[in-house]
């Protein structure tokens, strides 16, 4: 049963983020290496936020549960404020080698700054996610069961639907941010930020009651129909694309900007 657990919690979680690194980057040598740059940058600022924590923490010293708490949600506050730096960090070393390879063999097509704020998204996500849900994904191996003392049992796996969307998420906010980037809309990177901490808070309310990925999944829904739109797609095109009759994928055949 902890075998069926583990693998169907991880299924979920890392599932859809397998299958677009599978169809959509894995084939392209360029679309790895940026991917993995991407998740580098997610690491650093998890060291970095990892680090102001721990100095916060030494420096209070106290045990107190609610200072405790209190401590809890700085180092949120900290982590995305810190990832989104990254995102920006990362979006200026794009634009600068993108520009850079232009100016060396002007004849090279670069790659799309959509494109790569998808892969960029996708890295941030596929990174964030390991670190948010190995640990627990390792404790469903057992020894024990999650319920057998009249605890709800659905914890694993609400941690992997949360865990889902905060990868898809992570792809969604790449878009959005790098356009709102391109287009100096600096109020679109106002909303990604006000949107992650939000989600963020989220995951203070316990999993066990379930608002928390209900009000997630919304946020998700939203999100990814933004994306889509900023991204160049429309209903006219979604709708070529269900019937699998579209000739100009937005993924694939991006023009550069």
């Amino acid at each position: 049963m902890t075998a069926a657990v583990f693998f169907g919690c991880a299924f979920v979680a890392f599932g859809p983020a397998l299958a677009l690194y599978i169809f959509t980057i894995a084939t392209e040598p360029l679309r790895i290496i940026f991917l993995i740059i991407g998740a580098f940058f997610w690491l650093v600022s998890l060291l970095l936020s990892s680090f102001i924590w721990f100095m916060a923490a030494t420096l209070t010293d106290n045990k107190d549960e609610p200072r405790q708490r209190d401590l809890l949600i700085f180092g949120v506050l900290i982590s995305v404020l810190i990832q989104e730096m990254f995102r920006f960090a990362y979006y200026k070393l794009l634009k600068k080698s993108s520009e850079g390879l232009k100016s060396i063999n002007p004849g090279e097509k670069a790659p799309s700054m959509r494109l790569l704020a998808y892969v960029s998204g996708l890295g941030f996500g596929i990174m964030s996610g390991v670190f948010s849900f190995v640990n627990t994904l390792s404790d469903s191996l057992g020894p024990g069961t999650v319920g057998i003392h009249g605890d709800p049992p659905q914890f694993f796996l609400n941690s992997a639907f949360m865990t889902l969307v905060i990868i898809l998420l992570h792809m969604f906010w790449g878009i959005v941010f790098f356009d709102g980037c391109e287009k100096k809309k600096w109020y679109t990177l106002l909303a990604v930020l006000l949107t992650h901490l939000l989600v963020s808070a989220l995951t203070f309310i316990s999993p066990y009651s379930g608002l928390n990925l209900v009000l997630a999944y919304i946020i998700l829904v939203l999100t990814g129909i933004w994306a889509f739109f900023v991204s160049g797609g429309s209903c006219r095109s979604l709708k070529l694309c269900l019937l699998c009759q579209d000739k100009d994928s937005l993924l694939f055949n991006q023009r550069s900007r």
